[in-house]
Protein backbone atom coordinates (compact mmCIF):
# COMPACT_ATOMS: atom_id res chain seq x y z
CA UNK A 1 0.00 0.00 0.00
CA UNK A 2 1.64 3.28 -1.04
CA UNK A 3 1.78 6.46 1.20
CA UNK A 4 -1.70 8.11 -0.47
CA UNK A 5 -3.48 4.79 0.05
CA UNK A 6 -2.91 4.61 3.51
CA UNK A 7 -3.53 8.26 4.37
CA UNK A 8 -6.83 7.59 2.68
CA UNK A 9 -7.68 4.19 4.14
CA UNK A 10 -6.84 6.01 7.62
CA UNK A 11 -9.05 8.58 6.94
CA UNK A 12 -11.90 6.35 6.03
CA UNK A 13 -11.30 3.27 8.19
CA UNK A 14 -14.11 4.14 10.79
CA UNK A 15 -17.12 2.67 9.79
CA UNK A 16 -19.37 5.89 10.10
CA UNK A 17 -16.42 7.65 7.68
CA UNK A 18 -16.85 5.68 4.42
CA UNK A 19 -18.82 8.37 2.91
CA UNK A 20 -18.63 12.02 2.35
CA UNK A 21 -22.13 14.53 2.24
CA UNK A 22 -22.08 17.56 0.54
CA UNK A 23 -25.29 19.83 1.34
CA UNK A 24 -26.64 21.73 -1.49
CA UNK A 25 -30.19 23.31 -2.48
CA UNK A 26 -32.40 21.03 -4.85
CA UNK A 27 -32.05 23.91 -7.61
CA UNK A 28 -28.41 23.52 -7.99
CA UNK A 29 -28.67 19.78 -9.05
CA UNK A 30 -29.29 20.35 -12.61
CA UNK A 31 -26.18 22.45 -12.89
CA UNK A 32 -24.01 19.51 -11.04
CA UNK A 33 -25.39 16.92 -12.94
CA UNK A 34 -25.21 18.64 -16.50
CA UNK A 35 -21.21 19.34 -15.40
CA UNK A 36 -20.66 16.47 -13.12
CA UNK A 37 -18.78 18.48 -10.91
CA UNK A 38 -19.38 20.34 -7.62
CA UNK A 39 -17.64 23.86 -7.96
CA UNK A 40 -16.12 26.08 -5.57
CA UNK A 41 -18.38 29.64 -5.11
CA UNK A 42 -15.67 31.57 -6.58
CA UNK A 43 -15.03 28.94 -9.84
CA UNK A 44 -18.83 29.75 -10.35
CA UNK A 45 -18.57 33.32 -9.32
CA UNK A 46 -14.98 34.57 -9.10
CA UNK A 47 -15.84 38.30 -8.63
CA UNK A 48 -16.01 40.50 -5.31
CA UNK A 49 -13.55 37.95 -3.60
CA UNK A 50 -13.04 38.54 0.28
CA UNK A 51 -15.58 40.77 0.93
CA UNK A 52 -18.91 39.32 3.15
CA UNK A 53 -22.45 37.65 1.32
CA UNK A 54 -24.82 38.20 3.43
CA UNK A 55 -27.21 37.06 1.87
CA UNK A 56 -27.73 33.81 -0.77
CA UNK A 57 -26.90 34.99 -4.43
CA UNK A 58 -27.91 33.90 -7.36
CA UNK A 59 -25.30 33.19 -10.57
CA UNK A 60 -24.84 32.23 -13.69
CA UNK A 61 -22.09 29.73 -15.16
CA UNK A 62 -22.59 29.45 -18.86
CA UNK A 63 -26.32 28.69 -19.60
CA UNK A 64 -26.84 26.89 -16.09
CA UNK A 65 -27.97 28.96 -13.09
CA UNK A 66 -27.30 28.22 -9.35
CA UNK A 67 -27.06 29.11 -6.07
CA UNK A 68 -24.40 30.17 -3.82
CA UNK A 69 -24.47 30.57 -0.12
CA UNK A 70 -24.04 33.79 2.14
CA UNK A 71 -21.51 33.93 4.25
CA UNK A 72 -21.86 33.42 8.01
CA UNK A 73 -21.21 35.88 10.50
CA UNK A 74 -17.69 35.49 12.16
CA UNK A 75 -16.73 37.72 14.61
CA UNK A 76 -13.50 39.62 13.97
CA UNK A 77 -11.84 38.34 17.25
CA UNK A 78 -12.43 35.00 15.68
CA UNK A 79 -9.67 35.94 13.59
CA UNK A 80 -5.42 35.25 14.12
CA UNK A 81 -3.61 38.62 13.83
CA UNK A 82 -1.97 37.22 10.05
CA UNK A 83 -5.15 36.82 8.76
CA UNK A 84 -7.84 39.69 7.74
CA UNK A 85 -11.97 37.68 7.43
CA UNK A 86 -11.43 39.03 3.71
CA UNK A 87 -8.75 36.74 3.19
CA UNK A 88 -10.06 34.18 4.82
CA UNK A 89 -13.66 34.62 3.48
CA UNK A 90 -11.40 33.87 -0.04
CA UNK A 91 -10.12 31.02 1.12
CA UNK A 92 -13.62 29.37 1.66
CA UNK A 93 -14.70 30.32 -1.39
CA UNK A 94 -11.96 28.67 -3.46
CA UNK A 95 -13.02 25.28 -2.00
CA UNK A 96 -16.01 22.88 -1.90
CA UNK A 97 -16.77 21.53 1.45
CA UNK A 98 -17.85 17.95 2.81
CA UNK A 99 -19.06 16.51 6.20
CA UNK A 100 -17.72 13.09 7.13
CA UNK A 101 -19.86 12.28 9.34
CA UNK A 102 -24.14 11.98 9.18
CA UNK A 103 -24.36 14.44 12.40
CA UNK A 104 -22.11 16.95 11.51
CA UNK A 105 -24.47 17.42 7.98
CA UNK A 106 -27.23 17.06 10.01
CA UNK A 107 -26.48 20.54 12.17
CA UNK A 108 -26.40 21.95 8.75
CA UNK A 109 -29.36 20.99 7.21
CA UNK A 110 -31.34 22.41 10.44
CA UNK A 111 -29.88 25.52 10.66
CA UNK A 112 -30.68 26.42 6.65
CA UNK A 113 -33.85 24.69 7.29
CA UNK A 114 -34.60 27.34 10.13
CA UNK A 115 -32.80 30.41 8.17
CA UNK A 116 -34.71 30.00 4.87
CA UNK A 117 -38.04 27.62 5.41
CA UNK A 118 -39.63 28.02 2.06
CA UNK A 119 -35.97 26.71 0.21
CA UNK A 120 -35.80 23.19 -0.99
CA UNK A 121 -32.12 21.10 0.00
CA UNK A 122 -31.00 18.45 -0.84
CA UNK A 123 -27.64 16.37 0.54
CA UNK A 124 -25.39 14.04 -1.27
CA UNK A 125 -23.64 10.76 -0.41
CA UNK A 126 -20.49 10.48 -1.83
CA UNK A 127 -17.97 7.51 -1.78
CA UNK A 128 -15.42 8.93 0.89
CA UNK A 129 -12.04 7.22 -0.71
CA UNK A 130 -12.62 7.15 -3.95
CA UNK A 131 -13.14 11.03 -4.28
CA UNK A 132 -10.59 11.64 -1.64
CA UNK A 133 -8.05 9.70 -4.01
CA UNK A 134 -9.07 11.25 -7.14
CA UNK A 135 -8.59 14.41 -5.69
CA UNK A 136 -6.00 13.71 -3.44
CA UNK A 137 -3.41 17.05 -3.79
CA UNK A 138 -6.39 19.26 -3.53
CA UNK A 139 -7.88 17.70 -0.16
CA UNK A 140 -7.60 19.68 3.00
CA UNK A 141 -8.87 18.82 6.32
CA UNK A 142 -10.22 20.81 9.51
CA UNK A 143 -10.86 20.12 12.99
CA UNK A 144 -13.28 22.97 12.76
CA UNK A 145 -16.66 23.95 11.06
CA UNK A 146 -14.71 26.91 9.12
CA UNK A 147 -17.25 28.71 8.35
CA UNK A 148 -18.91 29.34 11.24
CA UNK A 149 -19.18 30.90 14.52
CA UNK A 150 -18.44 28.97 17.71
CA UNK A 151 -21.38 29.46 20.12
CA UNK A 152 -19.05 30.98 22.96
CA UNK A 153 -16.13 32.72 20.69
CA UNK A 154 -14.81 33.86 23.25
CA UNK A 155 -13.66 30.62 25.05
CA UNK A 156 -12.61 28.83 22.03
CA UNK A 157 -8.28 28.15 22.07
CA UNK A 158 -8.18 28.29 18.35
CA UNK A 159 -8.44 31.81 15.89
CA UNK A 160 -9.38 31.06 11.79
CA UNK A 161 -6.55 31.50 9.74
CA UNK A 162 -5.06 29.29 6.96
CA UNK A 163 -2.68 27.60 9.34
CA UNK A 164 -6.60 25.75 9.97
CA UNK A 165 -6.55 23.54 7.01
CA UNK A 166 -4.48 20.38 7.02
CA UNK A 167 -3.58 19.26 3.46
CA UNK A 168 -4.37 14.82 3.18
CA UNK A 169 -0.99 13.83 2.24
CA UNK A 170 0.29 15.35 5.62
CA UNK A 171 -2.26 13.85 7.98
CA UNK A 172 -0.73 12.49 11.02
CA UNK A 173 2.74 13.76 10.09
CA UNK A 174 2.06 17.81 12.22
CA UNK A 175 2.21 17.99 15.70
CA UNK A 176 -0.42 21.15 15.67
CA UNK A 177 -3.74 21.78 18.30
CA UNK A 178 -4.83 23.70 15.67
CA UNK A 179 -5.53 20.45 12.98
CA UNK A 180 -6.67 17.11 13.18
CA UNK A 181 -4.77 14.55 14.30
CA UNK A 182 -6.68 11.38 13.93
CA UNK A 183 -9.64 10.90 12.16
CA UNK A 184 -12.31 11.37 14.45
CA UNK A 185 -11.06 14.81 15.04
CA UNK A 186 -11.74 15.46 11.08
CA UNK A 187 -14.99 17.99 11.22
CA UNK A 188 -14.64 18.96 7.23
CA UNK A 189 -13.23 17.98 4.32
CA UNK A 190 -12.42 20.62 1.45
CA UNK A 191 -11.78 20.50 -1.98
CA UNK A 192 -9.85 23.04 -3.65
CA UNK A 193 -11.31 24.65 -6.90
CA UNK A 194 -13.71 21.67 -7.73
CA UNK A 195 -14.73 18.12 -7.64
CA UNK A 196 -14.65 16.64 -11.20
CA UNK A 197 -16.24 13.57 -12.44
CA UNK A 198 -18.93 13.74 -9.65
CA UNK A 199 -21.08 10.85 -10.73
CA UNK A 200 -18.09 8.46 -10.23
CA UNK A 201 -18.64 8.80 -6.49
CA UNK A 202 -22.04 9.69 -5.94
CA UNK A 203 -23.94 7.24 -4.24
CA UNK A 204 -27.18 8.79 -3.06
CA UNK A 205 -28.75 12.14 -3.36
CA UNK A 206 -31.61 12.53 -0.35
CA UNK A 207 -34.23 15.03 -0.96
CA UNK A 208 -37.90 15.82 0.15
CA UNK A 209 -40.43 13.97 -2.10
CA UNK A 210 -42.24 17.19 -2.94
CA UNK A 211 -38.56 18.28 -4.74
CA UNK A 212 -37.89 14.45 -6.22
CA UNK A 213 -38.81 16.48 -9.78
CA UNK A 214 -35.68 18.58 -8.82
CA UNK A 215 -33.07 15.44 -9.55
CA UNK A 216 -32.01 15.20 -13.04
CA UNK A 217 -33.11 12.00 -14.98
CA UNK A 218 -29.62 10.66 -14.64
CA UNK A 219 -29.54 10.71 -10.76
CA UNK A 220 -33.74 9.75 -10.18
CA UNK A 221 -32.65 5.88 -9.90
CA UNK A 222 -30.50 7.02 -6.43
CA UNK A 223 -32.55 9.32 -5.30
CA UNK A 224 -34.19 8.60 -1.44
CA UNK A 225 -36.23 10.56 0.73
CA UNK A 226 -34.12 13.46 2.90
CA UNK A 227 -35.44 11.79 6.63
CA UNK A 228 -33.57 7.97 5.33
CA UNK A 229 -29.80 9.63 5.69
CA UNK A 230 -30.69 10.19 9.16
CA UNK A 231 -31.59 6.34 9.75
Amino acid sequence: MDCMETVVAAVTKAAGRKSLYHFTRAGNLRAMAHLDCLMSSYALYPYSAGERRPEAKQVKYGEHAATINAHLRIPEHMMDAACTLEQFRSILDRHVFFWPTVRDCRKMLDTYTRREPDESFAILKLDAYSLLSAHYGAVKLSKYDSGSSPRFPHRCSYRKSPAMFLQLARFQTVSNSVVPAKASEIREILVEGRVTRLSDYLQCIYIEEKDRQAVPERWRNIAQPLIGVFR
